[in-house]
């Protein structure tokens, strides 16, 4: 039974961050495939908080997504002001940067980890809650993504996404909106890794690099771009496939490249065979005949 709370659990975050990272590669167009260090962020702010500072665990989570929040401004303010392909080189740049540090900052565990992390609710009410607060903030935040794409700011992401100079050209300011959108999703991001830290009570900084990045990404091409469900069969899907895996019985060294190898090649298969993914996206702001939206 623990096993199965486990699975949903990843699932459910897997979920918060496919549906956040759609939010900004999907409905914003930003190109950025650096999620997984905001939920590094937000794992390692929230953890430390938690351990040395006695701080509760769920305001420990909402400053470690405020941390995530402020570093992803810093990152792409400067980046999109030149151009949005920068964003690309800045965030790998800062991703791969931020975990050679932790691997050498032996105050938040260096190389070997993070340990001893506090629990949230698993010892007072058992791990079986745990999975519904991930679980209920997993379906909070698709349908919050649903909310900002189609209310007046996802035709906003559409319009930018489309035409920037268009956009610009019609007195909106189109840096704004770019940060903006990438810091919310990052900070959904910088959530999810509170949950993760405070449920499997233990975080190292390889958990969160390109490997983590392709998951990711995969999850997002493969369930489909810019769509309520989506994300979600993406991250149910690429999942449940690693799990499967480890049935084989095959050692880490062989387990990881095979993942990674296996995330990059659905990547490539879904871009030349099915490009829009498992699930179809529709133009959230595509009228009917007669001008009607539809959703």
């Amino acid at each position: 039974m623990e096993y199965i709370v486990t699975i949903i659990i990843l699932v459910g975050l897997f979920v918060i961050l496919a549906a956040s990272f759609d939010l900004i590669i999907g409905y914003c167009g930003l190109i950025s495939i650096a999620h997984p260090i905001f939920y590094a962020i937000g794992a390692y702010t929230s953890a430390m908080l938690a351990k040395e500072a006695g701080v509760p665990v769920p305001l420990a989570m909402l400053i470690g997504a405020g941390a995530a929040l402020v570093s992803s401004i810093l990152v792409a303010l400067p980046s999109l002001r030149v151009s949005g392909d920068y964003l690309l080189i800045a965030s790998i740049g800062f991703q791969l940067g931020l975990i050679e540090l932790a691997k050498h900052f032996h105050e938040i565990g260096g190389a070997g980890g993070l340990t001893n992390i506090p629990p949230f609710l698993i010892r007072e009410v058992g791990r079986e809650a745990y999975a519904v607060l991930v679980v209920v903030i997993a379906a909070l935040t698709v349908w919050f993504v649903r909310w900002m794409a189609t209310g007046p700011y996802g035709r906003m992401m559409s319009a930018l996404r489309d035409d920037e100079l268009a956009f610009s050209m019609l007195g909106r300011n189109a840096i704004w909106v770019k940060v903006s959108v990438f810091g919310i999703g990052s900070a959904i991001a910088g959530l999810a890794g509170g949950l993760y830290a405070h449920y499997f009570r233990f975080i190292e900084p390889d958990q969160f690099g390109l490997l983590a990045s392709s998951a990711v990404l995969t999850m997002v091409v493969v369930g489909g771009m810019r769509t309520t469900w989506g994300p979600v069969v993406g991250a149910i899907v690429l999942q449940l496939l690693p799990q499967a895996i480890t049935f084989f019985g095959l050692p880490p060294s062989v387990l990881g490249p095979l993942q990674g190898i296996m995330f990059t090649g659905l990547v490539l298969v879904f871009m030349f065979m099915r490009p829009q993914g498992l699930v179809a996206a529709s133009d959230l702001w595509r009228g009917r005949e007669g001008g009607a939206r539809h959703d």
